[in-house]
């Protein structure tokens, strides 16, 4: 390398990540939005289900059968992001209706304790 390329190199900190030292101060968490979501190590037996109307073009590209299950601890916390999800958004077009279904779901086995 070149006297030119190694005064780019240190004016512009081009090492390697390898090379540089991390601060052992940073916490463990890097991004402040991690912290936004409780942590929660109980059962979380009340569900939302997410899925595609039958007949959307989305379908030939995430299958027929396709769909998702949200877990929640509590059934007021799983009413609340039903609503939060199914509500028309602020930028939907007049005439615009939502493509996915919702449906509640339960695990009986963990609501139940059985």
């Amino acid at each position: 390398m070149d006297n030119a390329g190694v005064a780019l190199k240190r004016r512009y900190n081009l090492a390697p990540k390898y090379t540089r030292i991390r601060n052992p101060r940073m916490s463990a968490i890097a991004n402040p939005q991690n912290l936004l979501r409780p942590v929660t190590l109980g059962p979380k037996p009340y569900g939302v289900r997410v899925s595609l109307r039958p007949g959307d073009p989305f379908s030939r590209i995430m299958g027929a059968d396709w769909s998702r299950i949200h877990w929640f601890a509590t059934a007021a916390n799983r009413d609340a992001a039903l609503q939060e999800m199914s509500r028309r958004h602020e930028y939907s077009r007049i005439g615009d209706k939502p493509a996915l279904q919702f449906e509640k779901v339960e695990n009986l086995a963990s609501s139940r304790g059985l």
